[in-house]
């Protein structure tokens, strides 16, 4: 499944020249925790967030004056900047985490995780923002019907990755535990195939019974 079949494309964005307050009405006015802030052209600059608001919340931090206080001051320059921000653009998160529209939902699922984010920015390949994907269309991909898993199992992976023949390896869901049953030419297809089925939304387990053709060797010729 890739990215593109989950997105949001009817995307809530802002300007880096719109004030902090009018972000915290649309992030309200909206439901939504953050937002991708977008230039004139509409290419992606940036996001922000609840987080970056609550900086300004919290009020600024108090330090001392001089370079004694910027010594003794324990406080990273970013979050005082943050701390100080009036607009979209000086509080944003840049450059932000974002991939592209055939990425797969596996790899937009290990970029949240890895960075922490609640939501992928989508862009095209000249940076123009086309969609939004968040961890809860990732979780309601995980949560689809086997029957949807299966199928995608035996359209993408194995028909349209490997190029196998239909009826070449048996493939059965359920509860998102997958059985495969088959026989490839080499061993390195088999774990090749086991490996894509396992990052398929939805899949808990893949239990292989596939097996391959013996390679003879040198000496066996």
């Amino acid at each position: 499944m890739k990215v593109s079949d989950l997105m949001t494309t009817d995307v809530v964005t802002t300007t880096p020249a719109t004030s902090l307050r009018e972000v915290a009405r649309m992030l309200v006015e909206h439901g939504i925790s953050g937002m991708p802030v977008c230039d004139d052209a509409g290419a992606l600059v940036g996001v922000v967030s609840e987080g970056d608001i609550l900086f300004k919340e919290r009020g600024r931090s108090k330090h001392r004056d001089g370079v004694l206080g910027w010594l003794l001051d324990p406080t990273p320059e970013w979050e005082r900047e943050k701390g100080e921000a009036r607009t979209a653009g000086e509080a944003m998160s840049a450059p932000p985490v974002t991939t592209s529209p055939i990425s797969s939902a596996a790899t937009a699922a290990r970029l949240m995780t890895e960075h922490g984010v609640n939501r992928l920015p989508i862009v095209a390949w000249d940076g123009r923002l086309v969609g939004i994907v968040t961890r809860t269309d990732l979780m309601r991909a995980f949560v689809r019907p086997d029957d949807l898993v299966a199928a995608e199992i035996r359209d993408d992976v194995l028909r349209r990755v490997l190029w196998l023949t239909p009826g070449k390896i048996e493939v059965d869901v359920r509860d998102g535990e997958v059985d495969l049953v088959g026989e490839l030419d080499t061993e390195a297809e088999a774990q090749v195939l086991e490996k894509l089925v396992a990052n398929v939304p939805g899949v808990v387990t893949v239990r292989s019974a596939v097996t391959f053709r013996p390679q003879k060797t040198a000496a066996g010729r």
